[in-house]
């Protein structure tokens, strides 16, 4: 093809409120999520909030690709291109454990024998179910509220937009800085050291 076909354009992002979870809400999710029929959502929800992946990111992790000993996943076809996802130390014991309980053979960490891609695609139904069985709205969290909420509390954590940017796999520092929330006590406890360096007399 020697030109475009069509032009698509792509409307931009809006700058309004990002919807994350409070620790007490992102442990009544996970309970919730471990008492679940669908033996899927648990590591979904799990890794989700230990890594700030994204949904089709974490369904399509092929075991082969999990380096437990560097704590990495490596993600051949990630949206910003091939990357190492870092993972926590209790995420890297949870899945030496969850992942040496599925069928030996199988090379997906979601396998769905029945789906064309050989693992799951979406857990869009047990998602909302365990959502709102947390006391949660279903309509507000959404699956992608997972990595809104671990990228959020990385940042009121203190870690470096470019550490975090890192981690998360966003192209541009710009999509990091969307998370630095005005109303975030990360924003109060910065100032409180400003503060605390001056020390002037009132």
């Amino acid at each position: 093809m020697d030109r475009r076909p069509a032009k698509i354009n792509r409307f931009s992002e809006g700058p309004g409120r990002i919807t994350y979870l409070t620790v007490e809400q992102v442990n009544r999710l996970v309970e919730c999520a471990k008492a679940d029929g669908n033996p899927q959502i648990y590591p979904f929800v799990v890794i989700g909030l230990e890594t700030a992946m994204r949904k089709s990111e974490i369904l399509s992790i092929s075991r082969e690709n999990i380096d437990l000993q560097r704590r990495v996943i490596y993600m051949p076809k990630a949206k910003a291109g091939a990357r190492e996802q870092p993972i926590t130390e209790h995420l890297a014991d949870f899945l030496a454990s969850y992942a040496a309980a599925l069928q030996p053979g199988n090379p997906w960490l979601f396998p769905s024998p029945g789906a064309k891609a050989g693992h799951t695609v979406d857990v869009r139904k047990p998602f909302r179910r365990v959502v709102a069985a947390a006391g949660l709205d279903p309509d507000q969290i959404l699956r992608h509220t997972l990595r809104h909420t671990a990228i959020t509390h990385l940042v009121q954590a203190g870690v470096d937009l470019p550490t975090v940017k890192r981690i998360s796999g966003h192209k541009t520092l710009a999509m990091v800085e969307r998370y630095s929330h005005q109303n975030g006590t990360h924003i109060q406890a910065a100032m409180d050291k400003l503060q605390a360096r001056f020390k002037l007399a009132s």
